[in-house]
């Protein structure tokens, strides 16, 4: 066993590793990680036109009048609902490090990128706008490419010295915007380019482009079972040789996760059901409860049944994390990792929280999460009910019993054996 894990360690170090350290993913990444308090705040004032309680939108009405939703939806669209424009920043800002050139300029032209491929609206009146929608959950991946590419030419004209230098006399606070004028002026001139040519096709947006071959056909694999159970089993696996697995898999999942939920948060602002069963919120509030594999069941597990001394600190120790959904402790005290015992646990609870809570769901025994945004560090029952009332809360219960039963044996069998050589050490 040993020696296989070994093999497998050699197999996947490398490719875990290449994921790792991707810039493109770190960038995004890191993209979403700045967005996190808007994106939060967003969805609570979303959250307070739907909140799980009978009566409540009665009450509401009757205290601030038949358009009393729209007094919190007008902050949900302006942050959650234009999502894409301020994980931009979080993107640029990390490839602008990464190839060391400046961080403002390599923002702006990212915006420049997005605006110049946006199509204007044009109303009889003669008002021109940008259309919000654009910018939502549905603009999400047109954002991520075209910061992509923006900052790349901008680094790749800088570095290239193609700039108008003045003279080392000239205050750099006036050198430093001559500089970057030819830089803008390509992205301007590129961008414009590819815009005319998006135009002159039946798609005739890039956004409409990027969103028909390639968001929603991710989308739609994302959002379905088998897709996830197999995303599942490769974060179990990493996790399992020692590697960050949900930090590996988030940074490809995620755009995809998070546009599935925001899109189930704009049918909900638009008084339409949500639809995607999975999404962020499926994965991070009923599928990890105390994080990847449901390991808040074991730690309850360790907690009531541990007889050695050893799990009875390590139950004292992960018990709380694992409350706020925090598993290191367990992965790495228990451990878990290069464990194959408690390796088959992990995998097995990891996807059957999936199937559970996709089940449950997909029958109608709980409702499609609304698309609020609660911190993940939310504790279980608490995260449910605001995600779904009390049919959600009741959920995380069950699929904690069922962790717990899954953990159980294999716990025990490893408890027994650590009694018995904590008697022989005494002896």
């Amino acid at each position: 066993m040993n020696s296989f894990f070994d093999k497998m360690g050699e197999k996947l170090m490398p490719f875990a590793s290449k994921v790792s350290a991707n810039r493109y993913l770190n960038a995004i990444k890191e993209g979403f990680f700045g967005v996190m308090p808007v994106i939060i705040v967003g969805s609570l004032f979303l959250l307070f036109t739907s909140i799980p309680i009978n009566g409540y939108s009665e009450f509401m009405t009757g205290l601030l009048g038949e358009n009393w939703s729209q007094i919190f939806m007008v902050p949900y669209r302006m942050s959650y609902g234009i999502m894409s424009i301020y994980v931009v920043v979080g993107i640029a800002r990390s490839l602008a490090h990464f190839y060391k050139v400046d961080t403002r300029e390599s923002i702006v032209v990212s915006f420049i990128a997005i605006f110049m491929l946006t199509p204007v609206l044009v109303t009889e009146d003669g008002l021109k706008g940008l259309p919000l929608d654009n910018f939502s959950a549905s603009g999400l991946f047109l954002a991520i490419i075209t910061t992509c590419l923006a900052v790349e030419i901008f680094r790749f004209v800088v570095q290239k010295g193609w700039t108008i230098k003045l003279p080392d006399s000239v205050p750099q606070n006036v050198a430093k915007p001559f500089e970057a004028l030819i830089p803008v002026a390509i992205i301007f001139i590129i961008f414009n380019f590819v815009r005319i040519g998006f135009e002159m096709t039946s798609f005739k947006s890039a956004q409409n482009f990027i969103f028909t071959m390639l968001q929603q056909p991710l989308q739609s694999i994302g959002s379905t079972l088998p897709a996830t159970i197999l995303v599942l089993l490769i974060e179990s696996i990493l996790w399992i040789f020692g590697l960050h697995g949900s930090s590996i898999v988030s940074s490809v999942m995620n755009p995809i996760w998070r546009s599935l939920s925001a899109e189930n948060a704009a049918a909900i602002g638009l008084g339409k059901a949500a639809t995607h069963i999975v999404n962020y919120q499926f994965i991070a509030n009923f599928v990890k409860l105390g994080g990847t594999a449901a390991t808040l069941g074991l730690a309850l597990v360790i907690v009531f049944t541990a007889k050695s001394s050893r799990y009875k600190a390590l139950g004292k120790l992960s018990l709380i994390p694992s409350l706020f959904n925090i598993n290191e402790p367990l992965i790495f005290g228990m451990p878990i990792v290069l464990n194959p015992i408690m390796a088959i646990p992990f995998v097995i609870a990891n996807i059957t929280m999936a199937i559970v809570t996709y089940a449950s769901t997909y029958i109608g025994l709980v409702p499609v999460s609304i698309g609020v945004e609660v911190p993940w560090t939310t504790p279980p029952i608490i995260s449910g009910f605001l995600l779904c009332g009390i049919r959600g809360a009741l959920l995380q219960i069950v699929l904690l019993l069922i962790s717990m039963a899954i953990y159980y044996p294999f716990f025990k069998m490893l408890d027994k054996q650590e009694v018995k050589k904590e008697s022989i050490e005494k002896a």
